[in-house]
């Protein structure tokens, strides 16, 4: 028996059994590893030795690799880190320009097409809330087990839409090499896997849209791995669309960062601060 028939076996067992049980169904949380790697070299790391670089990608570690949670049910799901405790001086969130900028949970409602996010930046709290983002999603044939869970391969290519700290990196590309900006790829391959045992149309972070709970993605620099699904849990299923701060689309909001991108640059490049503040 080869590993697609014993994926599909797999599939159309659990299938059975879960529409056996449809009607107990109120949602589940599934738990994600996310991990992303970062390339020294587009952020100036030409200039740096292997050993520097290693250092910084050792001190970058717990911020790219952390652990979500997605509750979530047939229209609603919200997407939220799991909070654990920073080692001594590394502190918490980003530092910017003497403000902090930090994000809550990702909140999906496919049903009314509804995406919505408390950002706080600079001690201003803002509510994003816009349609959800859309991909053009192929299913393929590939398919694998992760887990105990028969999945399925699915591809979208999505625009790399550029914000501000891509343009701040752009920028120190040029400065260093003339021909950086224009072999920057414009768009990226998505790679996510689903599976029609739990069929609801769900995933992580902003990612929706298969015929079946999304377990795994592949974007860029980033992946994201399910590691535990909870199904009809007893406690922490809690779906509450966020509601506080100044009600802002995601254009606006993306300009908004632009414009403090730009003075903290501008700060720096000016000698007049740093990651905390402006120093005396």
């Amino acid at each position: 028996m080869n590993m697609i028939t014993k994926v599909l076996l797999a599939a159309v067992a659990y299938l059975c059994s879960f529409l056996g049980q449809a009607q107990q169904f109120d949602g589940g949380i599934a738990t994600y590893q996310t991990k992303t790697t970062v390339d020294m070299n587009g952020w100036g790391g030409r200039q740096m030795s292997e050993q520097m670089k290693k250092q910084i990608a050792e001190r970058m570690k717990s911020r790219l690799e952390k652990t979500y949670t997605l509750a979530f049910n047939k229209d609603e799901s919200i997407y939220e880190e799991v909070e654990k405790l920073e080692a001594p001086g590394q502190g918490g969130g980003m530092r910017f320009m003497g403000g902090g900028f930090s994000q809550g949970g990702i909140y999906k409602n496919i049903g009314d097409n509804l995406y919505a996010r408390e950002n706080d930046l600079m001690g201003k709290a803002f509510l994003v809330k816009d349609s959800l983002n859309k991909l053009d999603w192929k299913l393929e044939k590939e398919s694998k087990m992760i887990g105990q869970y028969a999945a399925f391969k699915a591809t979208a290519i999505r625009k790399i839409e550029p914000n501000a700290f891509t343009a701040m990196r752009r920028r120190r590309n040029a400065e260093n090499d003339s021909t950086a900006v224009a072999k920057e790829p414009t768009e990226e391959t998505i790679t996510a896997w689903y599976t029609p045992q739990i069929p609801v149309s769900q995933g992580p972070d902003e990612y929706w849209g298969l015929p079946g709970l999304i377990l795994e993605v592949n974007a860029g620099r980033t992946v994201i791995l399910c590691t535990k699904i909870v199904i009809n849990p007893k406690e922490g299923l809690e779906i509450d669309q966020p509601d506080k701060g100044k009600e802002i689309s995601r254009k606006d909001y993306e300009a908004v960062v632009a414009e403090k991108t730009k003075e903290m640059a501008e700060r720096f490049s000016n000698g007049r601060g740093g990651p905390g503040g402006r120093r005396n």
